[in-house]
């Protein structure tokens, strides 16, 4: 317990970046239609996010190197206040898509160096508890800004000024804390196109998992303004799909460490397809309760997609890989990321709401198809690394995982 509560700064450091990170993106597509952005233009800014989001997981290892932990980390926070005041003041979409870079680089930036700090400061004695207590402050956190969203008025001065404390505020337990910041760890190079190989069936679905996943969270809150929810009911909507998202880890990881993951990870894949197709055809305006049970439907189905392609692209990884492999994960997920929230910003403008949602089943059926090729090309094999939730924040957090294993590895097939 006193090693836990020895963390207590920079978990609440982290809590408070999330509570900024994850209230900044539906707040400007919410403002984004107040003011009179395109839809289009509102999936620009959640584009332009996970753009900023992949440049400050490439550099901020460097830049830890260069400045250290404690320097890096108020950089960061500098950098996201600043991104976040100049909402209000400058105007366009294109402006905010570049204040858009910055923010999602500064929150990059936090998470690494608060990811760095932990594993630095942690064994394979504890490193187990402080990654379960770190994946609990990420959701609470995740939960907590969906709240929020639903008290901010959208465009306003005052709105983005409360997202800007929160990137100041999470200076203060690092700034107050007597923790003495680490040694700085040697960043892991970046190999995509190997990750993509040891497991193409796996790479296709961290992809899916950044489209589906990157499209509710920018662009679902313009998907219930054209649905006519309410602001309150577009927090709870985007809520809905995180509680169901935690709802779906444990019954998941049971099954996923028991059987041929590549099973499990078709069987999500069915089912958020079926989920999405339900929620495009079937939901009307109005139907306020439908809209919180499909959008739970969703993350139950859609969300642990991510974490069951990770381990399955970890059982088939040497161990000196792990780390670079995790790191290459995000950056495929970044990829998909990228490219969603447009596509999907563009053909709610072009067919309706519901386009939104049938496009992500689309993306599903095709992550079933290739799955069941990839079955058919290399055999199924037991599962080797134990099934956890992964949050998708930096590249270094696999430094920490890695050593939480208990499972034992055999030789590679």
């Amino acid at each position: 317990m006193g090693t836990l509560l020895s963390f207590t700064a920079l978990f609440a450091s982290i809590y408070l970046v999330q509570l900024g990170s994850g209230s900044l993106g539906p707040l400007d597509a919410l403002s984004g239609a107040a003011i009179g952005f395109s839809t289009e233009e509102i999936g620009l800014l959640g584009s332009a996010h996970f753009v900023g989001y992949i440049i400050g997981c490439y550099v901020t290892p460097r830049l830890i190197g260069d400045i250290g932990h404690s320097r890096a980390f108020a950089a960061a926070a500098a950098i996201g206040a600043i991104g976040a005041l100049l909402h209000p003041i400058l105007e366009g979409p294109l402006v905010w898509a570049l204040l858009r870079v910055l923010t999602g680089l500064a929150i990059a930036a936090a998470y690494t160096v608060v990811e760095s700090w932990l594993h630095a400061q942690t064994d394979n004695r504890n490193r187990g508890r402080v990654y379960g207590l770190f994946r609990v402050v990420d959701l609470v956190g995740a939960l907590s800004a969906q709240g929020i969203i639903a008290i901010l008025e959208p465009a306003t001065y005052a709105a983005y000024n409360i997202v800007a404390m929160f990137c100041c505020l999470c200076l203060l337990p690092l700034a107050l804390s007597q923790r003495v910041a680490p040694v700085t760890p040697k960043a892991p190079r970046l190999r995509p196109l190997k990750a993509a190989l040891l497991s193409p069936a796996a790479a296709l679905g961290i992809v899916v998992a950044g489209i589906t996943g990157a499209s509710f969270r920018m662009v679902g809150p313009v998907y219930g303004v054209e649905n006519a929810l309410t602001q309150p009911q577009i927090a709870i909507f985007l809520a809905s799909a995180v509680l169901g998202g935690v709802a779906a880890q444990y019954p998941v990881g049971w099954v996923a460490d028991k059987t041929d993951r590549r099973l499990v990870l078709l069987g999500l894949s069915v089912l958020a397809a079926g989920s999405c197709l339900g929620i495009a055809t079937l939901l009307q305006p109005g139907n306020v309760n439908g809209f919180y049970v499909g959008a739970f439907v969703f993350g139950l189905t859609a969300y642990p997609i991510y974490s069951v392609s990770a381990a399955y692209a970890n059982d088939l990884a040497e161990p000196d890989f792990i780390v670079e492999l995790n790191a290459a994960l995000i950056f495929i997920y970044s990829i998909g990321a990228i490219v969603s929230p447009v596509i999907s910003a563009w053909l709610i403008a072009l067919a309706g709401p519901e386009a939104m949602f049938t496009f992500m089943a689309c993306v599903h059926a095709a992550l079933i198809v290739f799955t069941l090729f990839r079955m058919t090309r290399r055999r199924a094999m037991s599962p080797r690394t134990p099934y956890r939730y992964i949050p998708r924040t930096s590249m270094l957090l696999g430094r920490m995982f890695k050593g939480t294993s208990n499972g034992k590895r055999t030789a590679k097939e």
